[in-house]
């Protein structure tokens, strides 16, 4: 059961190329139902480390790895199977995109590696965008979408937002006011590396 979790990251990331061979054979109703267990399967691996109390750092990588490559084969399957729906939605999913990526290379630039966060507004927006994938691509509703990538480019936001705050690479921010209190206590501790004296004199 611990490694549960990490399982079930593993599983989405395997499941990438399963994904795009779904789209590849024209398969639209199978990709849009494996994409929906492996989002919701975003949301479970993180709420079941937590639940279980095995977050770890090599847990968040996955998680992250596993994101990454449901992201990047994403565009590349909806292409395949809905090319006309891409036109139409080109500047909304230029948003989504942007939304995406700037936040990770970013993240990159500053701590030489993904970011993994994992922030409640990334959960929400994983759930949301499901939705509005299945509504979009199998209803040919485009509204839920527009929410979610809006409520995407909040998420991104927040990251950016958080890498700025960050001194220090961390996995596991649900939010900015977390990401502050962590920057306050880690400039906390190196004051006292930098003033001892001054610290024991103030408990004192």
């Amino acid at each position: 059961m611990a490694n549960l979790p990490n399982w079930i990251s593993l599983v989405r990331l395997a499941s990438v190329p399963v994904l795009l061979l779904l789209s590849f054979l024209g398969e639209g109703t199978g990709f849009l139902v494996l994409l929906t267990a492996m989002l919701v399967s975003d949301v479970v691996d993180g709420f079941l480390a937590r639940r279980l109390g095995v977050t770890s750092r090599l847990g968040a990588k996955l998680d992250s790895w596993g994101d990454l490559g449901m992201y990047i084969s994403l565009p590349v399957g909806v292409w395949w199977l809905w090319p006309e729906i891409i036109i139409e939605e080109a500047q909304v999913l230029m948003l989504i995109g942007v939304s995406f990526a700037l936040p990770l290379l970013v993240g990159l630039a500053k701590f030489r590696r993904l970011t993994s966060y994992h922030t409640w507004a990334a959960k929400a927006a994983a759930i949301a965008m499901g939705v509005a994938f299945i509504g979009l691509f199998g209803f040919r509703e485009p509204l839920l979408f527009h929410i979610a990538a809006g409520l995407l480019l909040f998420e991104s936001l927040e990251e950016l937002m958080i890498t700025a705050t960050l001194p220090e690479w961390r996995s596991d921010v649900p939010t900015f006011l977390h990401a502050r209190r962590i920057a306050e206590r880690v400039a906390e501790r190196r004051r006292r590396r930098r003033f001892p004296l001054n610290s024991l004199e103030r408990r004192s």
